[in-house]
């Protein structure tokens, strides 16, 4: 089979007179899934820029750019109440979501020739916006993030020393 598949690779590239477009066309089947939604995320910022008015360059860009992307983005949220009814809450995407999309525009970033100490995902302000969404969706949930985690962590501990104190005593 693998022979196959060489011979295919190399008749696709034979038909093309040049050899470096042929390796580019060929990467992205070799992409990994997160490689892969890195270059669409970065793209789809890319146009957002573009279709700021006037347009953004990328190295024009700062934080305030990336948190209005972030707004923009809310609108195709899927946090919705349930049972479905009014509800006064604002639209938002899922706070993990919109971790693994700065991670990954943090690192294509740096990737496109951007410096670290200039990136503006990585600004603090970033940071605190994605607080303030985890923190109000763990509310709207009823589960205090970082309180509920500590219970869990410390119940453990007084649970699994109990419960051994009592099977020896028994």
């Amino acid at each position: 089979m693998s022979s196959g598949r060489g011979r295919e690779s190399g008749e696709g590239s034979s038909s093309r007179t040049v050899s470096a477009p042929s390796d580019q066309q060929q990467q992205p089947a070799q992409l990994s899934r997160y490689e892969s939604q890195k270059r669409r995320d970065w793209n789809t910022f890319g146009q957002y820029l573009r279709n700021q008015r006037p347009p953004v360059l990328m190295p024009q860009c700062n934080y305030n750019h990336v948190l209005e992307f972030l707004r923009y983005l809310d609108q195709f949220g899927k946090t919705k109440p349930e049972p479905p009814g009014p509800c006064v809450c604002p639209l938002r995407q899922a706070w993990g979501s919109l971790d693994a999309l700065i991670g990954r525009l943090r690192a294509a970033y740096e990737e496109n020739g951007g410096s670290p100490e200039t990136n503006p995902f990585a600004s603090g302000s970033i940071r605190l916006y994605l607080r303030d969404v985890r923190d109000s969706q763990a509310k709207a949930r009823g589960i205090p993030y970082k309180k509920k985690k500590k219970k869990k962590i410390n119940q453990q501990t007084a649970n699994d020393d109990t419960p051994n104190f009592q099977m020896q005593s028994s």
